[in-house]
C-alpha cells in the first residue's frame, strides 16, 4: 500500500530546502524513516540550484527514485509560493516497491512525443492502474504523447500530471530524473496499487470573444497561417500587441480557446477547452500549439471572468466531494496553469482560491498535497484522457 507524505518551503538556501522539506514530511508519528522512502516527487522554482537540490534528496532519502520538474510556483498544504526560490516534495513509501514504476527519457519534442511516450508506458508494465507525466513546457505535443501511453496501456487508464514551467518566460524549463537535470525530458510514473483509485476535477474560466479565426495552413502542432495569413503576427495585430512580442509574456491574454464536442459541454463546464502557446518561429510567424492543430481548425480568443473563475471553481469542489463520497483521501496532486497565479491573481484572492480548494477536500485533515504552477495541465474529462491549459487541475488519490 502507497503512503504519502507532503511539505514545501520558501528557505532560500537549495541544500536547507530540502532538508527542511524532508523532515518536515516525514515529522508525523507514523512516517517512514527517510531510508525507507521509495519516490521522491519535487517540484521548483526556477531560482534554485538543481545539482544542490537533487545530491541532497539523495543523500538524505538513498533508496529513492527522484522525479521533478520546475514550475513557476509551489502549492502545498502551506498555501501557494511563486517566489524565485520555492520548493515543494512528495515522499511515497510502500513495502511492496514494485507498487511504483518510474520511466524517463530525454529530447522529447512535437514530432516523436507519441513513441517516447509510449516506450516508456511500456517499461511501467500493464498491471499499473495510474500514471503521472511531468514533461517539457516548451516542445511536447500532449495529445500524441497521451495516445502513446493509451497505446501501451490502455485507453481508459487514468492519466494525470503536468508540463514544466518557468518564471513566465517560456524560455527553458527543466525536469529531474534522479541526478539529471533534463532540458526536454519526460518522466512517467506508474502507480501499481489496487487499493487506490483517483477522482480528477479540472476548471477553467474563461470565454470566447468575438469570431473564431480558422487554421489555413499547419502541420501536426505547428500553426503556419490563421486566415491565410502569418499566425503570430495576425494574433499579435488582433491581441493589439507589437507583431515580433515573445510569447512567454503573452501567455495570461493568448490563451486560445478549441470547441469541445457538445457532448463534454456541461461536463467541463465550458464549450472551449483553451491551449497556451509557448514557441513561436519569429521568421515565418508561426506558433507551436500543445497539441495537433489541423487545418480548419476554428480557434477563438479568449477572455478570463473572474465570477466563473470562482463560480465554476466551486461547482467543481462539489463535484469532487460528491465523487470521492466516504473514501478516504490518500494524497492529492495539483496542477495549475502557471498564468492563473500572480499573472491574474494578487496575493488575497490567490490564497482565498487555494483555500477555496483545500478546505472541502481535505478540511481539518493532514492529507499530504503537492502543487505546481505549469505550463499545461493532463486531466481525465468524463472518464477521456485530455491536454488543457489555464486550469485548476486537481487529483485526488483515495482508498477504495
Amino acid at each position: 500500500m502507497l503512503n504519502f507524505y507532503s511539505a514545501s518551503t520558501g528557505t532560500v538556501n537549495s541544500v536547507r530546502a530540502m532538508k527542511e522539506c524532508i523532515e518536515n514530511a516525514l515529522s508525523a508519528p507514523d512516517a517512514p524513516t527517510p531510508n525507507q522512502v521509495n519516490l521522491l516527487v519535487l517540484h521548483s522554482t526556477i531560482g534554485h540550484e538543481f545539482e544542490q537540490l537533487l545530491q541532497t534528496a539523495k543523500e538524505l532519502c538513498p533508496k529513492a527514485t527522484i522525479v521533478g520538474c520546475t514550475c513557476a510556483g509551489v502549492i502545498g498544504r502551506e498555501g501557494a509560493n511563486e517566489s524565485m526560490r520555492a520548493l515543494g516534495i512528495m515522499l511515497v513509501h510502500s513495502d511492496d516497491p514494485s507498487e511504483i514504476r518510474v520511466a524517463s527519457c530525454e529530447n522529447i519534442r512535437g514530432e516523436n512525443s507519441f513513441e517516447m511516450a509510449r516506450d516508456m508506458a511500456i517499461q511501467l508494465g500493464s498491471d499499473v492502474n495510474m500514471v503521472m507525466i511531468l514533461a517539457s513546457g516548451i516542445d511536447i505535443a500532449a495529445d500524441k504523447a497521451i495516445k502513446g501511453i493509451e497505446a501501451a496501456l490502455q485507453n481508459d487508464i487514468p492519466i494525470f500530471g503536468g508540463t514544466s514551467s518557468d518564471n513566465m518566460r517560456a524560455v527553458s524549463s527543466y525536469q529531474f530524473s534522479n541526478s539529471q537535470v533534463l532540458e526536454r525530458g519526460a518522466i512517467l510514473v506508474g502507480f501499481a496499487d489496487p487499493s487506490l483509485e483517483i477522482a480528477m476535477g479540472v476548471h477553467h474560466g474563461s470565454l470566447p470573444i468575438g469570431q473564431p479565426f480558422q487554421v489555413t495552413k499547419s502541420i501536426k502542432n505547428r500553426v503556419f497561417e490563421i486566415d491565410d495569413q502569418a499566425a503570430w503576427p495576425l494574433l499579435m495585430d488582433k491581441l493589439g500587441m507589437p507583431q515580433d512580442s515573445h510569447p512567454g509574456p503573452c501567455i495570461p491574454v493568448s490563451g486560445m480557446g478549441e470547441l469541445l464536442p457538445e457532448s463534454l459541454h456541461e461536463e467541463y463546464d465550458n464549450k472551449h477547452i483553451l491551449r497556451a502557446i509557448v514557441k513561436v518561429d519569429q521568421k515565418d510567424g508561426s506558433f507551436y500549439m500543445p497539441v495537433d492543430c489541423p487545418e480548419g481548425t476554428d480557434l477563438w480568443v479568449t477572455q478570463r471572468d473572474e465570477e466563473l473563475i470562482f463560480n465554476g471553481l466551486e461547482r467543481m469542489m462539489q463535484k469532487m466531494v460528491e465523487q470521492i463520497g466516504e473514501r478516504k483521501l490518500a494524497a492529492v496532486f495539483h496542477t495549475d496553469c502557471a498564468a492563473r497565479g500572480r499573472a491574474l491573481f494578487n496575493k488575497v484572492l490567490k490564497d482565498e482560491i487555494i483555500a477555496r480548494m483545500q478546505t472541502p477536500l481535505i478540511q481539518a485533515e493532514n492529507v499530504p498535497w503537492l502543487g505546481m504552477y505549469g505550463f499545461g495541465e493532463f486531466t481525465q474529462l468524463n472518464g477521456k484522457n485530455y491536454f488543457h491549459n489555464y486550469t485548476t487541475s486537481l487529483y485526488a488519490l483515495v482508498r477504495k
